[in-house]
Parts: structure tokens; C-alpha cells; sequence
């Protein structure tokens, strides 16, 4: 039977220099796509970053929720409501005010998720 605990070569490795790099320049790549000239890759590039949820990618996200495309917007939001960077409450709350009833429930949604995180212990 195998041991279910991570041994001290693995643990070590999971933080190496090399897996640190290669996270940073895989967020940096998604960060990038943001603005990129195609909207699916933005589309695409907003929900990864919201899945990976790293708030060094807020700052991004928060611009990106006055893209032109209405489907990067509202993906832009869904990932800062998964990130729970309180940072994105005032930008989100802008936004809700500027979308239509549809979007808003998507807005209003990542707004929960923020808050609910910062109540959260």
C-alpha cells in the first residue's frame, strides 16, 4: 500500500524555483491575454485566471470589466467574485449599475462571493 503523505523530495519539489517560474510566467501569459485583440482568448483568458485564483491577477481583471465584448466583462467579473479580492467591490458595483438585468444577476453574484469571503474567519 502506498503512503498517502507527500515525502520531504516531494514537498520540496512542489515549491522548487523552476515550478515557481513557470507558475509566474503561466499567470503573466493569461494576465497578457487579457488584451488581447481576439475576444474568445480574453473570454478564456478571464475564466482561467479566475479558476486559478491568484489575486496578483485583480488589478487585470478590474480593467478588463470595460471591455467592449459583454461576454469578457461578465467573465471578468465571475473570476473576481471567485479571486474575493475586495479590491474588485467598488469597480463590480460600477459596473452593475452600468449593465443590464441579466448581467447584473451575474455581477451581483461575484459581489456575494466577495463579501461572503471577507465575513468569512
Amino acid at each position: 500500500m502506498e503512503d498517502p503523505e507527500p515525502d520531504a523530495n516531494e514537498a520540496e519539489e512542489a515549491d522548487s524555483p523552476e515550478r515557481i517560474q513557470a507558475y509566474n510566467e503561466r499567470l503573466a501569459h493569461f494576465i497578457d491575454l487579457l488584451s488581447d485583440d481576439d475576444e474568445g482568448n480574453r473570454w478564456k483568458a478571464a475564466e482561467t485566471l479566475g479558476r486559478i485564483g491568484d489575486p496578483a491577477a485583480v488589478e487585470e481583471l478590474i480593467g478588463t470589466l470595460w471591455d467592449d465584448d459583454e461576454r469578457v466583462r461578465l467573465k471578468a467579473a465571475w473570476a473576481l467574485g471567485r479571486i474575493g479580492d475586495p479590491r474588485a467591490i467598488h469597480p463590480l458595483q460600477r459596473l452593475y449599475r452600468m449593465e443590464n438585468e441579466w448581467a447584473q444577476e451575474i455581477i451581483k453574484e461575484a459581489l456575494d462571493a466577495i463579501k461572503e469571503q471577507q465575513s468569512a474567519p
